[in-house]
């Protein structure tokens, strides 16, 4: 698998948003404050660790726009026609993904994959079935560091940028949003993502199908207000089980694919939403 060198990435400029411009000038301030008027330095060392834990929450809560544009809801033209996006994370699994596939292709949905790099190049052929079937093959990271949330700019460009390589290689087409793993991230993750051409996505809401056992209640956090221009959270990869049943994914996939059409929507891909 090519790693990309963050050298070689040619994307957008990167435009920081006013908070993390308005952070880098009071940082500036701060240390320009405290070498002129040395007495300062309390108020200047206040102001900073105030600033910094703003960017820890920033990077902590998975649905903040504080750090750069995060997708947490589908436009309004996407509302009007009645559509949802229904994604899934940590994936491609051999035993799991291709019965997604099949719960999908019964009922005529489309979702979006984030995949992990890593595990796609292990099993190629899913990725490939994912496209075939008409869903979106997204970024999520090329090895989903535990240490994500951590990592510099450059460490950026090579765990994102080599996923993409990798999902386009197999997807044949360009992976168009990222999501975090877990959510987490640091302002780092805005000046690579940009770089790349990727969008942030996060979600409307979430199973939490990773760590429960209940599928009464993932289903019922995915539906509870379910309504247009949501995005919903599952996982192929990584998915949950009760103790002697199948993995969460399959026991809940159906009844939210129902809850979703009972509703009048129409679970579509990220692509389609936003195109």
């Amino acid at each position: 698998m090519s790693y990309v060198h963050p050298q070689s990435v040619r994307g957008p400029r990167w435009r920081p948003n006013g908070f993390l411009r308005g952070s880098a000038a009071l940082h500036a301030a701060a240390l320009a404050g405290a070498a002129l008027v040395p007495e300062l330095w309390p108020w200047a060392l206040a102001a900073v660790a105030a600033n910094q834990s703003s960017l820890l929450a920033g990077g902590l809560l998975p649905r903040a726009r504080l750090l750069g544009p995060n997708l947490t809801r589908l436009p309004a033209a996407a509302a009007a026609r009645g559509e949802v996006a229904l994604t899934l994370d940590d994936g491609p699994d051999p035993e799991v993904t291709p019965r997604v596939l099949t719960l999908l292709a019964e009922r005529g949905a489309h979702a979006t994959f984030f995949c992990i790099g890593e595990r796609a190049a292990r099993f190629p052929a899913l990725v490939r079935e994912i496209a075939a079937h008409g869903h979106a093959v997204e970024n999520h990271s090329l090895r989903h560091r535990h240490d994500f949330a951590l990592l510099g700019p450059r460490s950026y460009l090579l765990e994102i940028g080599a996923a993409q390589d990798a999902l386009t290689a197999l997807a044949g087409s360009v992976p168009r949003f990222f999501r975090a793993p877990a959510g987490l991230r640091n302002p780092f993750l805005d000046f690579a993502l940009a770089r790349l051409g990727l969008g942030l996505v996060s979600w409307t809401r979430r199973g939490f199908d990773t760590v429960s056992a209940d599928p009464a209640a993932v289903y019922a956090r995915l539906t509870r207000r379910l309504a247009a221009a949501d995005i919903l959270l599952l996982h192929d990869g990584n998915t949950g089980r009760a103790r002697g049943r199948a993995p969460l994914v399959l026991e809940v996939l159906p009844r939210v694919l129902d809850a979703v059409a009972a509703a009048g929507l129409r679970p579509v891909t990220l692509r389609a939403a936003l195109a």
